[in-house]
Parts: structure tokens; C-alpha cells; sequence
């Protein structure tokens, strides 16, 4: 008997494009002899629709203008279709999306679902709690300060002195809960520094500022419950002068990804270690990448963030990274269904 996927993507949030890419590359490669798919959009403001039609229609963001393919204003809670299903797979990027929010909901709903908990989801969206509590676990970190929006508004000089008096020229500036590069600016002056700070606070209310270092990007995936597995590793080498948004989505063929990543062995082992730890250490489950810097001038691993719903587009670090290590693209869809029933009755 196949097993019915409620595959939800979409979402308010800005990784909303990001969102659509995924699910419909995940859609378009789940076996369709193991699996009924039910498709549930989220509009950019906030619409929950089932959708029928042709998954290509969800790529090009096309699918909410294929009115007779869609179903509105049902509730979630009590529709025949969705209590027909048993697994939910959340292709959600961001707020809203991967901040935990959606994951109580399943947990409402009492069904089994893809990727992290509420707990981990919640901390890992968030970029400066995520960094104290892998401090707290011996993950080595960057130089990194926070700033909310009420102070700025308080008072835009005092902030940027606090700042200036913590990190030198130039740093990053990132919404503290975003992914996919949205909102980030690396700023080399005080004006740059302020341009940055005012649009980051366009996508979250709390800033993080990190330390900009010499350094090269690294990612490794995590795969599992209780006895998590790491992956090879994989570079990231951007077409800008950091792996921005353009740079991942827009100019993803002109940025290298070096899989695997030319490192040695002992500090390669120490990122797929580091990764693992990372991913207890916020209680995951399911799936996520993890990122890091390797410092071009000292050989110093630093833990960078952890994505607990990675990408899952064609040309995303995650499936490529288990391609290489042994994985099938249809495979790990497979293993990550199975993870989420194993977490639910267990």
C-alpha cells in the first residue's frame, strides 16, 4: 500500500522561491509507486491551498494562477485529504518554514513529519542562540555580536559604536533568522555598515554581525535520528565575494562546489565530528547541513551555522553531498520518509 506525502512548500517567508525550487525537484524524483503525493502551497501571504496541477507550474511559481487545479479555504485540521495523510514533508525555508513554527503544528496535528523538531528547528533558524549553545558544547565559533531593532531605532550612533567597538572592518550583517543568504551584506565602513544593518532589518527584527574571515567554506550533511551519520565534505567556492543568494540561486553555475573537498584528513574528520555534535547538540532529527570556515591562515575549523531544512534543489549542497558519499538523490528521499515514522513511534 503506498504511503500518501503531504509535500508543503511555498510560505511567507523571503526564501519563498528557494522554497518552490526544492519541493518541486523533490515531487518530480519520489517514486511514484511507493508514494501519493499531496501538494500544499503556502502563498506569500499566507494561503493554505492544496494543488492538483502540474508540478512544473510550482517551480516557475505559476501554480496559485491554475485555479481549477486548486483547492482553498479548507482547514487543516479537519480536511478528508489531509487526514489521509501520512507523512508530512515540510519543503519550507525560513521563517515560518524552519523556525519551528510549522513543526508544532504537525506535532498538533499528531502526524508523523520530515526533518527537525520543534526544539532544534527554533534554535537552528536562530543564529545567535544557535552560536551560544554550540559555545556551550565546545564547537568553536567566530567573533560574532547581536543587535535588536529597538535599539537601533533608539539610537542608530550608539549602536553602531557598540558594534564598531566588538568587530573590526569589514564584517558580515544577516538577519539572525534567514537562510538562503537573504539579507546578508558584508560592509567595510560605517556607512556600508549602516546601509546593511537597515536592510537586514527588512527580513527579522534581531541582527547577528559576524567577524569576516579568510577562509573557506565548508558544508557537511547530517543524516539521522539518535545515531546521526556525516557525509563528505564540500566546498563552496562563490561566484560573488561571498555565497550570497545571487551567488547560490541565480549564478549557481558559475560557483564551484568541490565535492569532495580538498582538505586533510585529520581536519576533515574534525568537521564531520564537529558536524554530528552540532547536530546533537540541538536535539535534531531527520536531516541537516551544517557549515563551517576553515581559516586560510591558521587552519582554525569554526563552526558556521546549522540548516535544519536544508535545500533541496538540483544544484543544493545537501543531495550532492550523499550522492557523492553513496546516496541516491531518490534514496535519501526515501531514508528521511522512514526517519520521520521511525521518530514518531519511537
Amino acid at each position: 500500500m503506498k504511503q500518501v506525502i503531504g509535500v508543503v512548500f511555498g510560505g511567507k517567508s523571503g526564501e519563498h522561491d528557494v522554497s518552490l525550487m526544492s519541493a518541486s525537484n523533490v515531487i518530480d524524483v519520489m517514486d511514484k509507486s511507493k508514494y501519493d503525493v499531496v501538494k500544499i502551497g503556502i502563498s506569500r501571504t499566507g494561503e493554505w491551498m492544496m494543488y492538483n496541477g502540474d508540478t512544473k507550474r510550482i517551480a516557475a511559481d505559476t501554480w496559485q494562477q491554475d485555479e481549477k487545479n486548486l483547492i482553498k479555504g479548507f482547514s487543516i485540521f479537519d480536511h478528508p485529504i489531509i487526514k489521509n495523510v501520512d507523512v508530512f514533508f515540510p519543503i519550507l525555508h525560513g521563517p515560518n518554514g524552519e523556525d519551528g513554527t510549522v513543526q508544532g503544528l504537525f506535532k498538533l496535528l499528531g502526524k508523523p513529519f520530515v526533518g527537525c523538531g520543534v526544539l532544534a528547528s527554533s534554535v537552528g533558524m536562530d543564529k545567535v542562540y544557535s552560536k551560544i549553545l554550540f559555545e556551550h558544547a565546545g564547537i568553536p565559533i567566530g567573533g560574532y555580536t547581536s543587535l535588536q531593532r529597538g535599539d537601533w531605532k533608539t539610537s542608530e550612533e550608539d549602536s553602531i559604536v557598540e558594534i564598531e567597538k566588538k568587530l573590526q572592518y569589514p564584517f558580515f550583517v544577516k538577519p539572525a533568522n534567514m537562510g538562503s543568504s537573504v539579507g546578508i551584506s558584508k560592509v567595510h565602513n560605517r556607512q556600508e555598515a549602516i546601509e546593511g544593518i537597515k536592510e537586514a532589518f527588512k527580513y527579522d527584527s534581531k541582527l547577528i554581525l559576524e567577524k569576516a574571515i579568510n577562509c573557506r567554506e565548508v558544508e557537511c550533511a547530517v543524516l539521522g535520528n539518535e545515531s546521526p551519520i556525516a557525509s563528505i565534505l564540500g566546498e563552496i567556492v562563490p561566484s560573488q565575494e561571498f555565497y550570497d543568494y545571487k551567488a547560490k540561486y541565480i549564478d549557481g553555475d558559475k560557483s564551484a562546489l568541490i565535492i569532495p573537498a580538498n582538505l586533510d584528513e585529520s581536519t576533515t574528520q574534525q568537521i564531520r565530528e564537529y558536524a554530528v555534535k552540532a547536530f546533537k547538540c540541538v536535539n535534531g532529527r531527520g536531516l541537516s547541513r551544517v557549515d563551517f570556515f576553515v581559516d586560510k591562515d591558521t587552519g582554525d575549523v569554526l563552526i558556521n551555522e546549522i540548516n535544519t531544512l536544508p535545500g533541496f534543489t538540483n544544484i543544493s549542497m545537501y543531495p550532492k553531498l550523499w550522492e557523492a558519499t553513496g546516496i541516491s538523490y531518490v534514496e535519501l528521499i526515501e531514508r528521511i520518509i522512514s526517519l520521520a515514522i521511525d521518530e514518531f513511534n519511537s
